[in-house]
Order: C-alpha cells, then structure tokens, then sequence
C-alpha cells in the first residue's frame, strides 16, 4: 500500500505584490488559520532541538479552547531531539505528513513515515530523528494527563493508519467515517486524535454542540464548514480551532475525499 499524500506546509514568504485579503479570522467561539499563513515569519524555535522548526496551530487561551496544544513540527535531515519534552505532565499524539523519521521509545526504535501515528504518554522517555533525504513533518499533539485515582495510565504505542478500518458513521453508507486509534471506552485516555473522512457530497447533517474542544488540520481535500453562525471554505492544509459547544457541521465539496485529523478532549469530568 503506498503512503498517503497529505499536505504540509513548507515555509517561505508570499510576495509583496500578494493582496492582504485572505481566509484568516479569529473569533470568539473559533479561528481558522488557512495553509497561506504557515510562513517562515511565524514559526518558532524550542529548546534541545536541533535542526527544527515548529508551526505552534493551537495554545491554551484562557476564555478560548483550553486543553491542548498543537503544533506542525519540521525536521531538516537528521534533525530532532533527544529531549523532545519538557513538561513531565504533557502526553503527546505524534501523526507524520510527510518524510521519514525514527521514533525511540524507552529504548526501542520505530521507523515512521507518512501515516504513522504514536501515543506518548505523561513522562514517556522519547527522542525523535528525520532519517531521510528530504525534511520531515509531523503533528505534535500535547495535553497535560488527567490521572484519576484506580485507573492505570495508557501506555506508550506506535501504529499506522492502514492498520485500522475506518468506522462509517450509522446511516451515512460509509461516506462518512471516522479511523479510531484509541478504543473510545478506553478510560485511560483523556484525549482523542482521530482521522474524519467524508467522501465527496457527503455531510455533517446537524449543527454539533457539546462540550469538547477541537483541533481539525486538513489532511486532504475541500469543504464548506459550519462554525457557529459562520460557513467557511477550508482546504487541505488549513487548521481549525473550535471551542467548547461552538457549534460545527460541513459539506464535503469533492472531487476526492475530505479529511481531517480531529483532536478532542474526552471521559473526564469538568473542573469546578
């Protein structure tokens, strides 16, 4: 099976003569950040990496989505980090768009490539290397770990997108479908990072509103989505940040598939 083909930004300026009118907003229930704005301006450095650069997608904002943060990491040739994670709280969701890297995980190595998807949880001893010619870019998923007292904590894993069949949504004949890594009633876990697909035509039906905060990059394709009063049209490439009960839906606008990788919090109970 060949590796999915997913868009990541590269970096680079826009030319001068390039009009300021563009798809970017930030309100008060969500943002867009269209792939145009994936600059080399706006990326940021962090400390015991090497030869990287990181897009920073979503931060807890106090009034804002709260729970997590993502970013777009890109490794030059060997680059990486044997350090990668700083906050002994943060558990990680690692998800590769393009090139090659090797993964260590206390002490055991795994070659990822595009579609690779791996857990790492609060505290995990990790490193991380782009192995190929080109660069490497990945998904870097954080949220500080819920513990709750009789549950074990979720361990590490490493796993691949084709591995697992995406689950169609009832009804929908598989035009909407939804690829799980993680068992939804497994309690352990207090974030979710999935892949959405809606095949050309298809819908979310009804405006969602409920409590989880999203992150959603397009991997691929178009849509006009539903964000609280607003229709916007997003393409592959274009991150959206959602916060709790803004309500949500879309139109999958074709010629190929829509998706999506989705981040939400879950089975936890609210802070008082």
């Amino acid at each position: 099976m060949t590796d999915p083909r997913y868009y990541a930004p590269s970096g680079g300026l826009p030319p001068q003569t390039q009009i300021l009118t563009d798809r970017a907003m930030f309100t008060e229930a969500y943002a867009v950040i269209p792939k145009g704005c994936f600059s080399d301006i706006v990326t940021s450095f962090l400390p015991f990496w090497e030869g990287a650069r990181f897009w920073v997608m979503a931060r807890p904002l106090s009034g804002f989505a709260e729970t997590f943060s993502q970013y777009i990491a890109e490794l030059q040739p060997g680059g990486g980090s044997d350090r990668p994670e700083t906050d002994p709280r943060a558990q990680a969701v690692l998800f590769v768009v393009q090139g090659t890297l090797r993964l260590t995980v206390a002490g055991t190595a795994h070659d990822l490539r595009p579609g690779s998807y791996a857990y790492l949880p609060a505290g995990a001893d990790w490193a991380v290397r782009a192995t190929g010619q080109g660069p490497a870019r990945f998904h870097w998923v954080r949220k500080a770990y819920q513990p709750v007292e009789g549950l074990a904590w979720p361990e590490a894993f490493v796993t691949h997108e084709a591995d697992h069949a995406p689950i169609a949504m009832p009804g929908t004949g598989g035009t909407w479908a939804t690829t799980r890594f993680v068992d939804p009633v497994d309690l352990r876990h207090d974030m979710h990072v999935n892949i959405v697909t809606l095949q050309p035509g298809a819908v979310i039906p009804f405006a969602e509103t409920h409590v989880m905060e999203h992150g959603l990059y397009v991997l691929e394709g178009k849509a006009v989505y539903r964000l609280n009063q607003d229709w916007v049209e997003v393409e592959a490439g274009d991150f959206m940040w959602l916060r709790a009960f803004c309500p949500q839906a879309c139109y999958a606008g074709g010629p190929g598939p829509f998706r999506y990788l989705l981040y939400k919090d879950v089975n936890r109970h609210m802070p008082l």
